[in-house]
């Protein structure tokens, strides 16, 4: 497109959007559970039992201890990044943090190295001792919930994890797909953490809900199911429960069929206690399973079930992810070959009208030859004259997007939180947090709701001045369907929810600690920031696809302009220049015809490549 003068700015810009979204699509599992569920060991047993041992610490007791994100960038060596749980006492976000690499302890990974690999990432779980005091600041100590508090050791201290999150980059045939594990640690430690439950776990596309078949759903299970996991949506099939141990079931005294009846009656026990159907309740032996992969062992692996649960992620959870995204493709690609194959259309018209005036000429005298260059220079000048009205067009339209970014900028933003953070950091109870949040809210709906209607405004405006323009000038311009904003509308109500958990009675004296309403604040602004920045991303693009398809036809039709004059000089130069001329265009003529079917060839592929519902996808393969 670009040898072929066919890459405008509002192309380039789609083509750049739909290549980063495919480089940087990712899929997050988050895997939750208490202590002592067998988390870690999930995760050796589906990711890296390839290596023929444990990679992630899975002895027993808490072996994550703090946040971990498992995923692949290439433009990163493959390493352990950590950062220090004294960033607690600042008041940077999370999100923050990640934009400081220097801040962060990083230990390079040799991935063909198993047994190195394993003892680096044995660091997650490593622990420090500190002060009550140290501990309350840090977030690990209330003294309202004695119930949730760490146990005090001889010398009155208490630990608490050494680190407050922890990045592993390694090129793992699943993790380059674009998959992201999340790994996280126990009830205290996500309750301590709020951007953990703000805004990773709300945002993974999938969450994996582990409980031991042993002991079914536990008082500490269900208060992190309730808290943090039930989604109002209804939207199940983001939610697995996965009921680990199966091989404690596993008892000689009883007969195959008396121990599959006693798993079934846990998973029917299980889904009826957390609302969901059965059939996202999957049991299994993540150990076993482990143990089946490592040892070649096939039927120990099928007895495990571990295949069922590496089935329901990669054709369920991912598979759909991987759906929607080559969706996405299929229909950035469509809607960029219709735009280009407008101005492909234009120069064949524009070829077309040139035919004809040269053939007319055939066999005509110098003085009509001359009298047809004045008017093609007579239609130029009227068209130049035109362009007030089209600098007319752009200058109400570049005025209503001021306001559109002015709404979702930055500026507005900060205002609003400003207002939040007012509200959070009064001293004592904050009996009316839950209507300042409410509040809040309602005014970022009704600013996306405004700027839906001014995207419509400018919408008619375009639509009205184009069609103007179609009829005076002969151009095929036609305006980009506008951006919806349901879609972050949506995610602003997603965003309330999983905040509105911290308001309840039950986090009130959380709430009067100004350290965790602060995080809390900023855990919120980052989140809402993400939602804006996207917004105004999609009306920055549909305002540059409109302004660039203007360009490119304006920029069409005066080269067309000048191709005609020149073309009528040189037949007035030269007695041969006519027919020189006339088959000159042939020639651009069916230059042109190769250029749109070469286009239409590299576009059907891409959009072949979406592959149809149901289809196995490479993530099947990498996990087989």
């Amino acid at each position: 497109m670009k040898d072929n003068e066919l890459l405008d700015a509002a192309v380039d810009e789609r083509l750049r959007r739909l290549g980063t979204q495919v480089r940087s699509d990712k899929v997050m599992v988050a895997f939750v559970a208490e202590f002592s569920r067998g988390k870690s060991e999930m995760i050796n047993a589906v990711f890296f039992a390839g290596y023929g041992r444990r990679i992630m610490p899975a002895s027993a007791g808490r072996t994550t201890m703090c946040p971990t994100e498992m995923g692949y960038d290439a433009d990163v060596p493959p390493c352990l990044r950590l950062l220090p749980i004294e960033t607690r006492l600042q008041p940077q976000a999370l999100m923050e943090w990640r934009m400081v690499p220097e801040k962060w302890t990083r230990i390079d990974l040799d991935v063909n190295n198993p047994q190195q690999l394993a003892s680096a990432l044995e660091k997650v779980a490593e622990t420090r001792k500190v002060t009550q005091d140290e501990a309350r600041a840090l977030g690990f100590w209330h003294n309202q919930a004695p119930d949730d508090n760490p146990l005090l050791d001889s010398e009155g201290m208490v630990e608490v994890p050494k680190w407050r999150h922890a990045l592993i980059n390694i090129a793992h045939p699943l993790l380059k797909q674009g998959l992201v594990i999340l790994d996280t640690p126990g009830l205290n430690a996500i309750g301590a953490e709020p951007e953990l439950t703000v805004s990773l776990i709300p945002q993974a596309h999938a969450v994996v809900f582990i409980l031991g078949a042993d002991t079914g759903v536990t008082k500490s299970d269900l208060s992190i199911w309730r808290e943090h996991l039930i989604t109002e949506s209804g939207d199940t099939d983001s939610r697995l429960v996965v009921l680990n141990k199966i091989d404690t079931l596993w008892d000689d005294l009883s007969s195959p069929a008396q121990i599959q009846a006693q798993i079934d009656r846990q998973k029917v026990s299980t889904a009826e206690i957390l609302g969901i159907p059965q059939d996202r309740v999957i049991a299994v032996s993540a150990q076993k399973g482990l143990v089946a992969k490592v040892t070649d062992d096939d039927e120990l692996l099928q007895r495990s079930c571990l295949p069922v649960l590496e089935d329901a992620l990669g054709r369920g959870m991912m598979g759909k992810r991987q759906r929607i995204l080559s969706e996405a493709m299929a229909s950035g690609i469509t809607d960029l070959r219709a735009e280009t194959g407008r101005v492909i259309n234009i120069r064949k018209r524009d070829l077309t009208e040139q035919m004809m005036e040269l053939k007319g000429l055939q066999g005509k005298n110098a003085a009509v030859i001359k009298h047809m260059r004045t008017r093609i220079s007579q239609e130029q000048a009227e068209f130049d004259l035109g362009g007030a009205k089209i600098h007319a067009v752009r200058s109400v339209h570049l005025k209503l997007l001021r306001e559109v970014f002015g709404i979702l900028g930055s500026t507005a933003l900060k205002k609003e939180m400003a207002q939040l953070t007012a509200t959070l950091l009064q001293k004592g109870l904050k009996l009316g947090v839950k209507r300042a949040y409410g509040e809040t809210f309602d005014r970022l709906r009704a600013n996306l709701q405004r700027v839906q209607t001014l995207c419509g405004e400018i919408q008619s405006m375009l639509a009205a001045s184009f069609r103007q323009l179609n009829g005076e000038h002969g151009f095929s311009l036609q305006a980009p369907t506008e951006p919806q904003m349901a879609q972050y509308l949506t995610d602003l109500d997603m965003v309330e929810r999983s905040h509105v958990q911290y308001l309840g009675i039950g986090n009130a004296f959380k709430l009067a600690q100004p350290e965790f309403a602060d995080r809390l604040v900023r855990a919120l602004s980052t989140r809402l920031r993400g939602i804006h920045e996207t917004a105004l991303g999609d009306v920055e693009l549909w305002s540059k696809s409109a302004a660039a398809q203007l360009d490119a036809q304006l920029r069409e039709r005066r080269r067309n302009f000048s191709r005609r004059i020149e073309a009528i000089d040189r037949i007035q130069q030269a007695a041969g220049g006519l027919e020189d001329r006339i088959q000159d265009v042939d020639q651009q003529e069916a230059a042109l015809s190769q250029i749109e079917l070469k286009l239409i060839e590299l576009t059907d592929y891409l959009i072949a490549s979406h592959r149809p519902a149901g289809t196995p996808i490479d993530i099947d393969i990498a996990f087989a």
